[in-house]
């Protein structure tokens, strides 16, 4: 039995085929970041570490923050309380959102409270992860 004669189209395409498999396999068991990775990741930046704006933050509300790569969510409950989570949901890596006095995750339909990132509803397993932050003058620094 020979092998059937393919043209040069037809072998990259089969070529193409493979390489792209291979690499969303690869994809599918490289490990993601946990929420406790990314958060240990950014508290190891250091205490003083300039998070944001105190008035970047409503009272009541939250506001996405990037800090160095990893987006965060930066909440305030109170007046003189911020809380800084990591915005990796828990239940499957998706990236959870602010919202009306609550932090949603739009892929699964958890919702997480401002003042601590408890679960409200829905499949996460967990609370977000709390980078640990405090208010220096008018900004939001991470804690020791």
């Amino acid at each position: 039995m020979t092998a059937p004669d393919l043209s040069r189209r037809q072998l990259l395409g089969v070529a193409g085929a493979t390489v792209t498999g291979a690499c969303l396999l690869t994809a599918c068991v490289e490990p993601r970041a946990t929420p406790q990775d990314d958060a240990s990741e950014v508290a190891a930046r250091g205490k003083g570490t300039r998070v944001a704006a105190l008035a970047d933050v409503k009272v009541g509300a939250a506001t996405a923050v990037d800090l160095d790569g990893h987006a965060l969510l930066l909440t305030r409950p109170a007046e003189r309380e911020v809380h800084l989570f990591s915005s990796i949901c828990p239940h499957a890596g998706c990236k959870v959102a602010p919202a009306d006095g609550e932090l949603d995750c739009p892929c699964h339909g958890s919702r997480f409270a401002l003042a601590d990132g408890a679960v409200l509803g829905g499949p996460a397993p967990s609370p977000l992860a709390e980078i640990p932050v405090e208010i220096q003058g008018d900004a939001v620094v991470l804690a020791g």
